[in-house]
């Protein structure tokens, strides 16, 4: 019975190794905020060539509740909409990068908001568990000038909001 024990310990633990990393505190949210949501991300970090590198250029991704289904979308902005329509639009303010392969850890502020949703009162946004998304490391010269590449990632965005 204890080997049982161990044996789904392990497991569920190598299941979750991505998450392991704990968030630094540049990344935390201001004290007085709560949470308001959290989703899951899937979806594609869109660069362009400008001739001699990528540039980022926007998301392009799927919130998705814990069951899978969507619940809004993540877009240029950066922007995150809710699926009763409501918008929040943040601005980066801190960023960690635990995995070299993978875009970095992001803590947004809330910049505008548009509708009266669920996003109208998110005062900051976290990205955390990041896989993927970074730009192609070749690919781009001056004969491909203008051309997008996609880069697929997923993530977990937190939002927070004040009381």
């Amino acid at each position: 019975m204890r080997i049982c024990f161990a044996v789904l310990a392990v497991f569920h633990l190598c299941g979750r190794a991505q998450n392991l990393t704990a968030v630094p505190d540049n990344l935390k949210p201001p004290g007085d905020e709560r949470l308001a949501q959290k989703a899951r991300a899937n979806g594609d970090q869109i660069y362009v060539c400008d001739g001699s590198g990528w540039v980022f250029s926007r998301p392009d991704a799927k919130l998705l509740s814990e069951s899978g289904e969507q619940i809004g979308s993540h877009f240029a902005g950066p922007t995150w909409e809710w699926s009763d329509g409501s918008r929040v639009i943040g601005r980066p303010m801190a960023n960690f990068t635990p995995d070299p392969d993978s875009i970095p850890w992001l803590l947004l502020t809330a910049t505008d908001h548009q509708g009266d949703g669920i996003m109208s009162r998110v005062s900051s946004v976290q990205r955390l568990s990041t896989q993927g998304g970074k730009a192609p490391p070749v690919g781009c010269d001056a004969s491909h000038k203008g051309k997008e590449a996609r880069s697929h990632y997923t993530a977990v965005y937190i939002f927070y909001r004040r009381p």
